[in-house]
């Protein structure tokens, strides 16, 4: 997905916006199992996925407990870091060679204070991250498994596909077994 693509996704903006907003888009690789923001350290980073898919993880008593994945058109933000500038507590990786867009959260919000749409826009991106948030709290509180399986493959069923097994159970809570016979059903 292209920048201006994820720009208007997010809350459209006047030509002028887009271009100012464009100017602080840079692109940069990542590969399979690099680290794009890391648990423990401030992040002066916004990224969008253009391609690829990453996980969102923390580490817990020696285990990885997966929070989330993100594919192309999806925010990766340490909201601790961006809200509060301080260390975050989620690591987020690519699962597979990953092209993203890197926003220095200090220039975006140099265009905050300098534009009103910007600024809109940027209130638009913590909410959405926000209600991403809230929307794996209630799913994991109150759907199954299976639910949540058969929303994730909704969201991405091709990169769903070339997501490690133990990934995805991690995400679910579940054994790999326990995911094998879910994908039997499915």
């Amino acid at each position: 997905m292209d920048a201006l693509a994820i720009i208007q996704r997010i809350a459209p903006l006047n030509p002028a916006d887009q271009a100012e907003l464009l100017t602080i888009f840079e692109e940069v690789v990542f590969k399979k199992s690099e680290d794009v923001i890391e648990a423990g350290k401030n992040s002066r980073y916004i990224y969008f996925i253009r391609t690829g898919a990453c996980r969102v993880f923390y580490n817990k008593e020696e285990r990885e407990v997966i929070l989330d994945f993100a594919f192309p058109g999806d925010a990766l933000i340490s909201l601790n870091s961006y809200v509060h500038n301080k260390p975050g507590y989620e690591c987020i990786q690519a699962m597979e060679a990953s092209t993203l867009y890197k926003l220095d959260v200090l220039l975006l919000k140099t265009l905050f204070s300098r534009s009103i749409g910007i600024a809109n826009w940027g209130r638009r991106v913590a909410e959405m991250e926000t209600l991403k948030i809230e929307y794996r709290l209630m799913s994991k509180l109150f759907k199954t498994a299976t639910q949540s399986y058969e929303e994730l493959l909704e969201r991405s069923p091709e990169l769903v596909r070339t997501i490690k097994l133990g990934f995805i159970a991690s995400y679910l809570g579940i054994s790999q077994v326990t995911l094998s016979r879910i994908r039997a059903k499915i």
